[in-house]
This record gives structure tokens, sequence and C-alpha cells, in this order.
């Protein structure tokens, strides 16, 4: 039976960066682009709807936060996460980006070290880096039986118990991995934090996207107390395809930290957010459920889909089966090109624009990123393409 996700939907030369930086990126445009991590299906019709009626009134001047965004939030991950969170330690921010930034300037000083897991999402490097932090890093572990990862809990002891440590980012479901981090392993990550005093700033932007066959994922501050040091950034714009939009949401228990993090917002005038973004945001949160499970469903089939098919048709390459995001982590080291190779193979043999898996730091080199958030028809593209360039090599 066809899915509304199955019907494509013209993106060129909509600005969006996924299609039109094509050229740019890959010095081709008519590769297929399954990289940057939005997806290629239309948001929930509440959320256009919420956006249309929105723009229906002329003046779209400077916008308050309504009580009913707050309580949309708050209700939603209730029910979805069991997750009783407080009105007070809420922080409207501009985006989980400028939040990474935000928690290096508020809880540790130039010089001062914070604790990232690669191979992970990019800017986990650039907003230590750009504001004069010292990365340390705790590689994640991969079981070379399975694909799958692991964190090192013995080595993040070590980290955190450096003199300089004073934060660690945590990327909770895994951006590029796909773990779904299981309790047992944030109680540890949070008593190691505990001993050493570290403050957290959990990423969970990917929290309502884990498969329908995976457990569910667990908020790390639901396990927390009050009196942890800890900074959960949350938003719909994953969930409901939105990331344009770029409002986002801290949960911090602690006023002192919230204060703090509000401070490096105000002092970069940051706070301000469009009108837009914030009907959106309360229309996804309170409205978006049926369509969100409505595409776990067609992801996980996508998920099988990709799973079955590179490990029947695509020859040197492997990979792990992901228990949550849109994002699938391509092991290609059986190639035997190196990095540059490996790039230059997708992009001019197969004709498929990826991420490369070195981008998320050096233990993602020989890997690939590909994100399957798009009809099943595109992916059979990508697979057909690249099964061809392979048979060439």
């Amino acid at each position: 039976m066809a899915s509304a996700f199955d019907q494509p939907v013209r993106r060129e030369n909509t600005c969006s960066v996924k299609f039109d930086a094509r050229q740019a990126v890959f010095g081709r445009e008519d590769v297929i682009p399954v990289w940057v991590a939005d997806m290629d299906f239309a948001a929930p019709e509440a959320v256009t709807r919420a956006l249309t009626e929105r723009a229906r009134h002329p003046v779209y001047g400077y916008t308050l936060f309504p009580d009913s965004l707050y309580q949309a939030m708050i209700d939603w991950f209730a029910q979805r996460h069991g997750w009783h969170i407080r009105r007070e330690w809420i922080l409207m921010a501009p985006g989980v980006v400028p939040s990474l930034n935000a928690a290096c300037m508020a809880y540790a000083e130039p010089g001062e070290g914070v604790i990232i897991q690669p191979p992970v999402y990019p800017p986990f490097f650039s907003s230590v880096r750009q504001s004069g932090r010292e990365v340390i890093e705790n590689p994640l572990v991969q079981d070379p039986q399975t694909g799958q990862y692991r964190m090192d809990l013995e080595h993040l002891e070590q980290c955190a118990a450096r003199p300089d440590a004073r934060v660690l980012l945590l990327c909770s479901p895994h951006n590029p991995v796909g773990r779904v981090w299981t309790e047992a392993e944030l109680k540890e990550l949070l008593a190691i934090a505990r001993r050493h005093n570290l403050v957290v700033l959990s990423d969970e932007i990917h929290c309502d996207l884990t498969y329908p066959d995976a457990a569910p994922h667990t908020v790390l501050g639901r396990l927390a107390g009050e009196e942890d040091a800890l900074v959960t950034a949350v938003a719909p714009s994953k969930s409901f395809n939105m990331p344009g939009l770029g409002l986002s949401a801290l949960v911090i228990t602690d006023p002192d930290r919230r204060k703090a993090m509000k401070a490096v917002f105000e002092s970069m005038h940051l706070p301000q957010c469009n009108p837009f973004s914030i009907a959106g945001f309360e229309a996804g949160y309170r409205h978006g459920a049926t369509w969100l499970d409505e595409l776990l469903g067609y992801l996980q089939a996508n998920r099988d889909f990709v799973a079955s098919a590179v490990s029947r048709r695509l020859p040197g390459i492997d990979v792990a089966v992901p228990e949550g995001t849109y994002l699938m982590w391509l092991d290609c080291r059986s190639l035997g090109l190196d990095d540059a190779g490996l790039k230059r193979f997708f992009v001019e043999e197969a004709g498929v624009g990826m991420n490369p898996g070195v981008t998320f730091g050096h233990p993602g080199s020989g890997f690939m990123r590909l994100n399957i958030g798009c009809p099943r028809s595109v992916l059979e593209q990508v697979i057909a393409r690249i099964e061809a360039a392979l048979a060439g090599l």
C-alpha cells in the first residue's frame, strides 16, 4: 500500500542546502543528495496550517513566547517520554548547535576541557574549538562482530578525572552511529559526571526518532536529580522535519546554570525568535503525534531495505542497523580507499552525495553517512547507482 511518504516533494530552487548546494559541495548538480540531516517529506499538515494561519496576520513583529508553547512541550514530553518538566526549567534557545557553543562558554573557561564522543556530529568539535576551549576525545568503541558502538566508560572516567575537564557534550540518540543509549549506560555516565563535577549537555534533538522495533529513548533528565549539573537540549525540528525554523529549548533545573546560559545568549543578542518558529514549534508538539508514528514505520522500512540491500548487493560495504535517527553509518573500509578517494568514488562514480565519515572525527575515517529520510524510490536509485559503481571499481 502506497504511503504519503512515498510522494516526492520537489526541493530544487527553494534555497535548500541539501539540493541547491550540490554544485558547491560535490562539484556536480546531478548527485542524489542523501547528506544534510533534514528529510524530504512534507511536514505535518498541522504545522503547515499553523504557519499559514500566522502568515495571514500581516504584521511580523517582535514576538513573545506564549504560555501555550511551553505547555505543548511539557505535555509532549510527559506523554511521549514520561519526563515531567516544570515550566521554570525551560529556556528557549535559537537552536541546538548554538546551545552547544553557549554551554562551552557558560560552563568552561578558555583553555579548559570539553569531552566529546567521536565519531560525532561536526558541530561538537567546532563549538569547543571556536569558543577557545580544548577538545577531550572519548571515542566510542565499535564491536568488530556486530558493528554496533558502545561508550568506553572506563576511558570516560579517565577523561573526566583530568583537572581541566569541565563539560561533557552527549549526543543521545547518537548522530551518526544511530545508537539509542540504554538506561544502564546513561546511569553510569551520570555517575561519572557526578564524581568529577562535570556539566553534561545532552543533545536529544533526535529523541523522538527511535524505531518501533528498538528500545525506546531514555531522556537523561528523567534519570537525573534536580541537583545534577545537566542541560537537556530538545527541539521539534528533526521530529517534524522543520529544522529551518530554528527554535529549540533547554531544560535546566538549576537556576544558576540556567542564568549562565541565558547570559551567553543575551550577550550575543540571540534570544529573539520569529513568529513562524513559535507557531511551528507549538503545532508540532501539540498535533504531530500521529504523523510521527506513521513516519517511524516508514523510516523503519527504509532502514531495513537499505540494510538488506547493503548486505546482498554492495560488496565491501557493511552497515550496523541503527536504533534511532534517520541516518545510517556505512562502513566502507574494506573498499581499500582513503577518505578523499572514498568521497571521489561515491560522487564521481556513483553519483551519490553523502557525508564523509572523516568529518565526524578521525574514528569516522573510512565511513560514509547516509540519510534515509526520503521516499523509498530514492533509496532504490542510491543502491542501484552504488551497486553499478562497485562493479566497475
